[in-house]
């Protein structure tokens, strides 16, 4: 039988899918507890609450992200692309993951709110410090575009919709 941590992992995994499928509101603790074959109980015998594990869903959603990009490592000409292939990898590898980034900040509930906020100015400043540290000019600006068009790309593979995601680099077109 699984151990305690094992266990922890599955309700966390089913929980992913499901409120990347279902939305943080029609995603329940019960229908965690029977993805993961335990008991609802059991399920907060970890997490508090459903807001509870939904904080710790989508933390662990935006680390992937957060420390993919700070793995790249490319010179200031190129840093923006290296980091955008890296991003189209997460989307491929992690896609419930992104789903949650991507309907995470609709969530109208204040503690996940605050959360979010958190998550998304942590990436913010890591995204500024890295195009500062690069010689990249104005680097605020940069890593506003670059949550930006993450975004933009996200929107365009959830709806499968190319259309209003056209790359500019023909070097990324080729590799997506």
């Amino acid at each position: 039988m699984a151990n305690r941590e094992d266990k922890k992992e599955l309700i966390i995994n089913k929980a992913i899918q499901l409120f990347a499928e279902n939305g943080y509101y029609k995603t329940t603790t019960a229908m965690i507890a029977n993805a993961a074959g335990v008991t609802q109980p059991y399920v907060f015998h970890f997490f508090q609450n459903k807001e509870e594990l939904f904080k710790a869903v989508i933390e662990r959603a935006f680390n992937q992200i957060y420390y993919t990009f700070m793995e790249v490592e490319a010179p200031a000409d190129r840093l923006s692309l290296e980091m955008g292939k890296s991003f189209m990898e997460i989307i491929k590898k992690y896609r419930y993951e992104v789903l949650m980034v991507m309907q995470a900040y609709t969530i109208a509930d204040e503690g996940i709110r605050q959360h979010i906020r958190k998550l998304f100015l942590t990436i913010y400043e890591m995204l500024f410090l890295k195009f500062e540290k690069a010689g990249i000019p104005f680097p605020k600006e940069k890593a506003s575009e670059f949550i930006g068009t993450g975004l933009l790309i996200t929107v365009s593979e959830v709806l499968d919709l190319p259309e209003i995601f056209n790359m500019k680099d023909e070097e990324c077109r080729k590799e997506y």
